[in-house]
């Protein structure tokens, strides 16, 4: 059972940077696969980004203005998101697969993220 723990959510103005970042229970290796979602108000939850290995993939919206990175020493993925729109609001949550060729099996909390114009 991988226990995912998000933080660095906040409240920002439209233009800024935050940092998320997700710290797992366990050792993560290449093989798993980690990602992120959101879920506004009111909206079904969205992926953002993911990572398996040495690849990442990101949604359209967010492509060009966030990073996700992993430190499989520390447990952690990070995703950095500069450039930041109110439309990026919502709540943030980290996901994890054992394997990469699975779907995400464990959850994060979710962490705030507010963008204000």
């Amino acid at each position: 059972q991988v226990q995912l723990v998000e933080s660095g959510g906040g409240l920002v103005q439209a233009g800024g940077s935050l940092r998320l970042s997700c710290a797992a229970s366990e050792r993560t290796h290449n093989s798993y696969r980690m990602g992120w979602f959101r879920q506004a108000p009111g909206k079904e939850r969205e992926f953002v980004a993911e990572t398996a290995w040495s690849a990442r993939y990101y949604a359209t919206s967010v492509k060009g203005r966030f990073t996700i990175s992993r430190d499989n020493v520390k447990n952690t993925v990070d995703l950095q998101m500069n450039s930041l729109k109110p439309e990026d609001s919502g709540v943030y949550y980290c996901a994890a697969a054992i394997n990469a060729g699975t779907p995400f099996t464990y959850w994060g909390q979710g962490t705030q993220v507010t963008v204000s114009s």
